[in-house]
């Protein structure tokens, strides 16, 4: 097989390939018996029709047309290995000669990733912030453990923002009920900024037993769109009651028995935490110092298709969350405009960041361990919610531990560029990242960015409910 390079633009390419017909001797056996299973000549079992006999019945044509069919993907395949171009979309393939029993000829139209060369990266100067705690750090950690462990009690007033309220809501169209926007028991916290237009203005200043109606904006259901007035029953009005940062909370929420014992850990954590902090954005920022020296065109399909990615997936999260667009869209205070220019802009640095990392993956050759790959799917696992097995089986069975490995090199990589800047914090202090590996990790030499990440919060506080009711 000889194949040529044209190249197209920066980003395209087109293969020539001349295959001697020799080599498509196994992919024509296929073929015979493929059409042999196919077809139905008298005389004959289904599987048994000799080769020169399906040739006289259906022609010659149909069997090289199988035998193409077979034979290109894997011809493909063989000429890029062979060219060492890489590929970033589908190839548009055209068979341009066929000389039966001496040569075929086709052409392969690819986008393929650019060339490029990767500067220096020694020595990038980058800041993070700091990891000192504050005492407004453990304040704030404490208090939002006292939020997890709060109780909502009854109150004999009307309604005001942080209270809940337990309510019926019902919706109307010109008089007419709408039997699907009804909801009973509704308990909701006064202020926490509800899809329904209007809810929290309607809500403050409500007592228990009262009846107010307001128009908005329909977010879901039938009638999504439409204007409609909502009927608010109130049945109960009740205050959040945080408990007393105490030692008896801290035996509550902890396995401490003195709040002070509480405060030591929740610092020591908060510290480790925000030296995980300074890990990812030692790497991040060194990354894009890098992705900023280098000019990358990029290839058009692979691009929309990162853009159509991210599209797709706000389709599929709209519809689960059974609102419609526009309030789903202002639930996350955007618009579609801004959404969409935000993928479009990350979508170009995530092509042009996966481009160059691949490119240091073997510039350095940097490879995957059997334990870094356990290791990856049991940290993916925990974070799914589901047993490292099944994880497991689940890549293997959809062919994705290719792209799991591919996930492991580049973060490999990114930690290779982060490593290799001079850090330091917005106070001026040196960051020694191989140190912070040595504290969060003292087993291993490095630390990987999915490690650093478990235990965002007080190791020693136990998870809890929402607020309970008395």
């Amino acid at each position: 097989m000889k194949t040529a390079v044209e190249e197209l633009s920066p980003t395209r390419v087109k293969l020539t390939v001349e295959v001697p017909f020799k080599e498509l001797e196994p992919s024509l056996q296929a073929a015979y018996k493929k059409v042999a299973q196919q077809v139905r000549v008298p005389g004959f079992r289904p599987g048994k029709v000799p080769a020169r006999i399906i040739e006289q019945r259906f022609g010659r044509a149909v069997v090289l047309e199988e035998t193409l069919n077979d034979a290109l993907p894997k011809l493909y395949g063989q000429a890029v290995d062979e060219t060492e171009v890489f590929p970033v979309s589908q190839p548009e393939i055209e068979v341009t000669k066929i000389e039966d029993g001496e040569q075929v000829e086709f052409t392969a139209e690819v986008d393929v990733r650019p060339a490029f060369d990767i500067p220096g990266y020694e020595g990038a100067e980058i800041v993070v912030d700091p990891a000192e705690v504050s005492d407004e750090d453990v304040d704030a950690q404490l208090d939002g453990l006292r939020q997890r462990f709060a109780t909502l009690t009854g109150v004999d007033r009307p309604a005001q923002n942080g209270d809940y309220v337990v309510m019926d809501l019902r919706a109307e169209i010109d008089g007419r009920n709408l039997d699907e926007q009804q909801a009973a028991d509704v308990s909701y916290e006064v202020g926490a900024g509800s899809v329904l237009q209007g809810l929290d203005d309607a809500l403050q200043g409500m007592a228990a037993g009262e009846d107010k109606t307001f128009r908005t904006t329909l977010v879901g259901g039938e009638n999504a769109g439409e204007e409609a007035d909502v009927i608010i029953t109130v049945k109960s009005v009740k205050e959040k009651v945080l408990p007393e940062p105490d030692d008896e909370f801290a035996q509550l929420a902890s396995e401490f028995d003195t709040l002070d014992e509480l405060k030591d850990s929740i610092r020591e954590q908060a510290r480790r935490n925000k030296l995980v902090d300074q890990v990812v954005q030692s790497r991040e920022k060194a990354l894009d110092a890098l992705l900023d020296r280098i000019e990358i065109p990029l290839p058009e399909s692979a691009l929309t298709a990162e853009i159509d990615a991210r599209k797709h997936n706000l389709e599929h999260q709209i519809s689960e969350s059974g609102l419609s667009r526009e309030a789903y869209l202002r639930l996350q205070q955007t618009t579609e405009e801004e959404l969409f220019a935000e993928y479009e802009a990350n979508a170009a640095k995530a092509l042009k960041s996966g481009f160059v990392l691949d490119k240091i993956v073997k510039a350095e050759d940097i490879g995957v361990s059997e334990q870094e790959l356990t290791d990856f799917v049991v940290r993916r696992a925990m974070q799914m919610g589901v047993a490292p097995n099944t994880l497991a089986q689940h890549l293997a069975d959809n062919n994705q531990l290719p792209l799991a490995m591919m996930e492991i090199v580049r973060e490999k990589a990114k930690t290779l560029v982060g490593d290799a800047a001079k850090v330091t914090d917005t106070a001026g202090n040196e960051v020694d990242l191989k140190a912070i590996y040595a504290e969060l990790n003292p087993e291993q030499e490095a630390v990987g960015v999915d490690e650093a990440q478990e235990g965002d919060e007080p190791a020693d506080a136990p998870a809890a409910g929402e607020a309970g009711e008395s």
